[in-house]
């Protein structure tokens, strides 16, 4: 099996760089269960300032981060609207429903990656004993790389609160988000209660999330941590990377941006390619004919590792290429030449 050299799998594939690893190797730690970490308090504090909120609670996963914010908005038997290919209903195995006998309302996107307004308020449950009781609005941005419009979230966020549900932001890439749009990543943040930050993806961290938002429910969050097995000890030298992230490799992710659309112009020259234009870091690529898998093979050998399978919007399977920072012009181009070859000799 040929080693991956160019890993466009996903930005969590990234590694510590050196600055990185002196952060985490003198990082002051303390037992985070006593609250006595002073580097996991500054992270929290640091992350919940940026986005404007009052509190923030590290934990060690996006998915911990979501399910603890569900979990916080929702009790047993409530229901949480959330969009049905959005990442807390489909990708993190029906924990809230399992684990916190929530229910979870899913709605079909539009094809921009928003909901139907008319579809949210459809799906908020009237006040009676036959119905789970609706209890939050679940949205997710960026979604699939694309940044939701800022004025459809105004406007999905004021139906929530008219009809007296909570909203949660899943926000893992919400800083590519921001950067893309050179938007205040807390005006992005400002319609949500809770927000949900990956400090492992595209900022580069080894592992991590922080779940930020008003202080009742962050503090509810913190409980729900410890009954998932999220309680930690010294963990400020994980906290530290992610301190570092936030400091060196928020501006940066233009970069990746670039590169992403630096490989989708270079696709998009390839007649058997189709793709979507990218927003943000990722980019979806549909192969036509049957030759998609021969195409996923050929990648493999060359050493250029991608996640494919995606069901896209005409049934046909599509692959996902994601840039991050271990990921530079020579790898895209490199990546762009191979395609070129394979289509080449394929012809």
């Amino acid at each position: 099996m040929t080693p991956i050299r160019d890993d466009f799998r996903s930005d969590t594939v990234t590694r510590p760089s050196a600055g990185m690893r002196r952060a985490m190797a003198e990082a002051e730690v303390g037992d985070d269960m006593f609250g006595d970490d002073p580097t996991v308090q500054r992270l929290e504090a640091a992350i919940a300032e940026r986005l404007g909120k009052a509190a923030g609670v590290f934990v060690s996963s996006g998915t911990q981060a979501n399910l603890t914010a569900l979990l916080a908005h929702c009790g047993r038997g409530d229901e949480y609207i959330a969009g049905m290919d959005a990442h807390c209903y489909v990708h993190e195995q029906g924990g809230a429903a399992w684990l916190g006998s929530i229910q979870p309302q899913p709605v079909p996107h539009q094809p921009d990656g928003t909901l139907a307004l008319g579809d949210i308020e459809a799906a908020i449950k009237e006040d009676d004993v036959h119905y789970s009781r609706t209890r939050l609005l679940a949205l997710e941005n960026t979604f699939h790389g694309r940044v939701m419009p800022q004025s459809w979230i105004g406007e999905a966020t004021g139906l929530a609160r008219r009809h007296g549900l909570g909203t949660h932001l899943d926000g893992a890439r919400v800083f590519n988000a921001a950067v893309a749009r050179n938007a205040d990543v807390a005006d992005i943040a400002r319609p949500f209660d809770t927000v949900s930050i990956c400090l492992s993806k595209g900022l580069g961290a080894p592992i991590g999330s922080v779940l930020v938002g008003e202080a009742d429910l962050v503090a509810r969050a913190r409980r729900y941590r410890k009954a998932l097995g999220g309680g930690m000890r010294q963990v400020g030298i994980l906290a530290a990377a992610g301190l570092y992230a936030l400091e060196h490799n928020v501006e940066r992710l233009a970069i990746d941006h670039a590169n992403a659309k630096r490989l989708a112009d270079g696709f998009a020259r390839i007649p058997e390619l189709t793709v979507a234009p990218p927003d943000t870091n990722l980019v979806w690529v549909t192969v036509s004919g049957a030759r998609s898998a021969a195409f996923s093979d050929f990648l493999a050998a060359e050493g250029i590792g991608i996640t494919g399978g995606y069901p896209g919007s005409t049934g046909v399977a599509q692959q996902r290429w994601v840039t991050h920072l271990d990921i530079d012009e020579a790898a895209v181009e490199r990546a762009i030449a191979a395609a070129e070859r394979f289509f080449s000799r394929a012809g």
